[in-house]
């Protein structure tokens, strides 16, 4: 357990928390893969089935890993940089979506209840945009500090595995603004349609990030000042509940293009912050397959989905479930009575 724990009392803590995070029990990953080569298959056969049961045991410290509590979380905020019009729908949209997660009306709802998952939403101060980021720090220390703390505060101790995912107008914009920072490249290297920007709008965007990290080039390779001049309240708090997973020892299924670029500040403070998470899905978001190379991720699944809220990382649980019923109840070799070569 970590010298430092949540609520945090300063962004400097983060420098020290991330030092003493735990780590993978390499003897549970040991055991769950020599169980993988016992059983009734050929060796590997399942392919990144068995890497998930193995990424599993790992992280839960035992030869069998099982989902007893699945929790998916969605943060919602909403952004200044919206004053750039770079986004097609109104700010208005994101509290609307808020309450249309809470009716069991969207697309995660669904996902979340086939797939076994309990959702919630969070919203983070929605009347109260940051501030636009091509002007001035889009949070102050304060406003950052208290988005991951309540990032954080969301996770579920007992939580099996943890479903992350955002909604918030413009934060597509935001995401290629992070990536941007974090990575290096241009900006239009990582900007997308996001919620359907036409090549006008994408222009807009592209523009409004070159202005942002131009303005905010000195927060460059700190990851803490980097989101809190670029983030917004909904990649804070995705930031918060990831390194609260952390201390749990709880994977994470991060969802896609602004969901993984959220997390970016965290892989360049210590790329070792993101070993528990799996991404769920490669989004059509243009800059994503760039932002896992730059990770060295792989995403689980690969839909042509760009939706957001979780979706992606919701059905991937599906895929884990799937691979961590194999490996639980297929039987071995000696208990089959099959030949084994």
């Amino acid at each position: 357990m970590s010298h430092v724990n949540f609520p945090l009392t300063s962004l400097d803590d983060i420098a020290t928390l991330v030092k003493h995070l735990p780590e993978t029990d390499a003897k549970s990953q040991a055991a769950a893969r020599a169980r993988q080569d016992c059983l009734t298959k050929p060796a590997g056969s399942l392919g990144r089935l068995e890497d998930l049961a193995v990424f599993f045991a790992g992280w839960q410290a035992v030869e069998v890993p099982r989902i007893a509590h699945a929790q998916a979380v969605v943060f919602a905020g909403n952004h200044g940089v919206c004053a750039q019009n770079v986004n097609p729908f109104p700010q208005e949209v994101t509290a609307q979506m808020v309450l249309n997660f809470r009716a069991g009306g969207a697309a995660i709802n669904q996902l979340c209840q086939v797939n076994g998952a309990d959702l919630s939403v969070v919203d983070l101060d929605l009347d109260k945009p940051t501030a636009d980021f091509t002007a001035a720090p889009a949070m102050t220390a304060a406003e950052c500090l208290a988005a991951l703390n309540a990032g954080a505060a969301a996770v579920s101790p007992d939580a099996s595995v943890l479903i992350l995912g955002e909604m918030g107008i413009g934060n597509s914009t935001v995401g290629a603004a992070l990536a941007t920072a974090s990575f290096g490249g241009e900006a239009a290297d990582w900007v997308g349609r996001g919620t359907g920007s036409d090549d006008a709008g994408v222009q807009r965007k592209v523009d409004a990030i070159n202005r942002a990290v131009s303005r905010h080039s000195a927060t460059i390779g700190d990851g803490c000042a980097v989101l809190t001049a670029l983030g917004g309240r909904e990649q804070a708090a995705i930031c918060g509940a990831v390194l609260a997973a952390r201390l749990w020892r709880i994977p994470v299924i991060l969802d896609g293009f602004i969901c993984t670029a959220s997390v970016a500040p965290l892989y360049t403070l210590d790329p070792a912050c993101l070993d528990h998470c799996l991404v769920g899905h490669l989004s059509a978001e243009a800059g994503h397959k760039r932002l896992l190379d730059a990770m060295g991720k792989t995403a689980v699944l690969d839909f042509d989905m760009r939706l957001g809220e979780g979706s992606g990382a919701a059905l991937a649980l599906g895929i884990v479930r799937s691979a961590l019923a194999c490996h639980a109840g297929m039987a071995t070799f000696a208990q089959a009575g099959v030949a084994d070569g």
